[in-house]
């Protein structure tokens, strides 16, 4: 009897866990990205200094363009993923009181990309408030060009970096999107040549929250099963008892 027990309790366990795992493997397989895929780019950092020289916006991430146009050879839409390498590319900008500018140029496929930075004096926050691009292409006629200047995306404090670890996608337009990658960016506050303390996005906060969820999930279910097991167990030595 007590055999039977077994198998009927670890049936239904190992159909929990499984769904569980299914769940969670659904939850953190996402951010595809359709067409060709380059690969994760490489980190690069990139700074903005004052006339005098001091460090005055600091970014450090790996940058891929995700564009749509309409392609004069094949005739019909297409996406095409760009990512920006760090060893050709050169950064400058400029900083003012409430707002900062980080310009990325490169000779590979003439890129221009420029990050707009706006900071709220009197609440001491700050956001990527604008970002333009520039691109030619070998299969357009013309440069790819884009922009919106109407964005609130890597918002931090005054004097501290916003970091994201985890892929995220920054939706500028609907031919233009950036996929940014261990990213983390200070425009504001800048003292020395380091970081202030990093304010962390909610993907990294989730990212963290999912083994404790799973974990507290399984033991969960374990426990049900358990109690379940010493009920049935309990009722089987009360019939062998009655007879």
């Amino acid at each position: 009897m007590v055999h039977h027990g077994d198998r009927r309790f670890s049936g239904p366990l190992l159909l929990l866990v499984g769904l569980l795992a299914a769940s969670l493997h659904q939850s953190v397989a996402t951010g595809d990205t359709p067409g060709k895929d380059p690969g994760k780019p490489e980190r690069g950092n990139y700074t903005v200094t004052t006339s005098n020289g001091t460090l005055c916006l600091m970014a450090r991430m790996g940058l891929q363009i995700n564009i749509s146009f309409s392609s004069s050879s094949l005739n019909k839409t297409v996406l095409d993923l760009i990512n920006i390498q760090p060893n050709v590319t050169k950064s400058f900008g400029s900083c003012d009181t409430d707002s900062a500018t980080l310009q990325l140029t490169t000779d590979v496929e003439k890129t221009n990309l420029t990050f707009t930075f706006s900071l709220n004096t009197t609440s001491r926050k700050y956001h990527l408030s604008g970002v333009s691009l520039s691109v030619v292409l070998p299969d357009l006629k013309g440069p790819f060009s884009s922009s919106n200047g109407s964005l609130d995306y890597l918002k931090g404090t005054l004097g501290r970096s916003y970091m994201c670890r985890e892929e995220q996608r920054l939706s500028v337009a609907q031919d233009f999107s950036l996929n940014t990658f261990q990213l983390q960016v200070q425009p504001f506050g800048v003292t020395g040549d380091q970081f202030g303390s990093a304010e962390e996005c909610q993907l990294d906060e989730d990212d963290m929250l999912i083994p404790i969820i799973v974990g507290a999930s399984l033991a969960g279910l374990v426990l049900i099963v358990l109690v379940a097991y010493l009920i049935g167990r309990k009722r089987s030595h009360a019939g062998y008892q009655t007879i």
